[in-house]
């Protein structure tokens, strides 16, 4: 019943700006947090930026300064603008719905390539 919709992925220059979106719909009441997770090929899937439903954010060091995630709780979606993007921020990137300590839900991943 929970859905997430992922959009804005792409191909850009290095120092060029991306904005990916999620959108949750479905059988949702109550939300702990939203966030943004990418797994580069070869390496572990990390975490890039969080934010609950209250405000509260927290961010990867390495992308720290240069993106920044918000959300629009009215609309169950959350956004993540990347500016001065790198070619090691290259990743799929993975919405997540977390909607208790222990309930997940991921978005099916949207390509961002860093590459000149």
């Amino acid at each position: 019943q929970v859905q997430l919709v992922e959009s804005g992925g792409g191909l850009v220059q290095p120092g060029g700006s991306l904005r990916l979106s999620c959108a949750a719909s479905g059988s949702i009441f109550s939300i702990y947090a939203m966030g943004w997770y990418r797994q580069a090929a070869g390496k572990q899937r990390e975490l890039v930026a969080v934010i609950s439903m209250g405000g509260v954010t927290n961010y990867a060091d390495s992308v720290k300064g240069r993106f920044t995630i918000s959300r629009d709780n009215a609309k169950n979606t959350v956004y993540l603008q990347m500016n001065i993007l790198k070619p090691e921020d290259t990743a799929v990137y993975y919405c997540n719905l977390r909607l208790g300590p222990t309930l997940n839900y991921w978005g099916q991943g949207t390509q961002v390539t860093v590459s000149s």
